[in-house]
């Protein structure tokens, strides 16, 4: 069984920054492909950024330039690192795990995920 924890969310004014991380647990980690997603009240669940067994990167058009999806496989651990953050990018930001069968940006394609952490941008 896979367990992944986030850690680094908190409240940051427009225009900085915080970097997101998810610890994981199990040997299997350096394969599986990793994903952030965001949940904002009274919005569905959005993809915003992937990252492959081998590196390979994807980020919602939103986020382009901005946001950067790294992976650590001697800590077991994938981060998120948030720059020029907007009011816009309040949500539940959730790690999301797993050996895909499917697109990196459809949620139900990751067997794994976390509980969330809240990042809140105010303007």
């Amino acid at each position: 069984q896979v367990q992944l924890v986030e850690s680094g969310g908190g409240l940051v004014q427009a225009g900085g920054s915080l970097r997101l991380s998810c610890a994981a647990s199990g040997r299997t980690f350096r394969t599986y492909a990793m994903g952030w997603f965001r949940q904002a009240p009274g919005k569905e669940r959005e993809f915003v950024a992937a990252i492959s067994g081998g590196g390979s990167t994807y980020y919602v058009d939103s986020v382009k330039g901005r946001f950067t999806i790294s992976r650590d496989g001697a800590r077991n651990t994938v981060y998120l690192q948030m720059n020029s953050l907007k009011p816009e990018d309040t949500a539940v930001y959730y790690c999301a795990g797993g050996s895909l069968l499917g697109s990196y940006q459809t949620s139900g394609n990751y067997p794994y995920w976390g509980q969330g952490t809240q990042v809140t941008v105010s303007s």
